[in-house]
């Protein structure tokens, strides 16, 4: 995962990309920055084949009983992630 991404469109169009159904969202701003631990939109399955955008923390849990620092990349595939 990289540490860094940016949303430079629109919410109706990352509904159009990604078949949305559900938007509770409002307007989202341009985000030219979307880090860890910050919220960013997410996209979610809701079963039966819908999606619905949704506001979320972005970033990696970290792993289960390490108590090391937080993760922002993974390269390792036999992570604990």
């Amino acid at each position: 995962m990289c540490n860094l991404y940016s949303i430079a469109t629109n919410q109706a169009a990352i509904a159009d990309l990604f078949r949305i159904v559900r938007r509770y969202e409002g307007n989202l701003p341009p985000m030219p920055g979307v880090f860890p631990d910050y919220p960013a939109p997410v996209i979610r399955d809701v079963g039966n084949g819908e999606r619905e955008l949704v506001m979320m923390r972005w970033g990696m849990p970290p792993p289960p009983r390490t108590g090391g620092p937080p993760v922002t990349n993974i390269r390792n595939t036999s992570s604990p992630h």
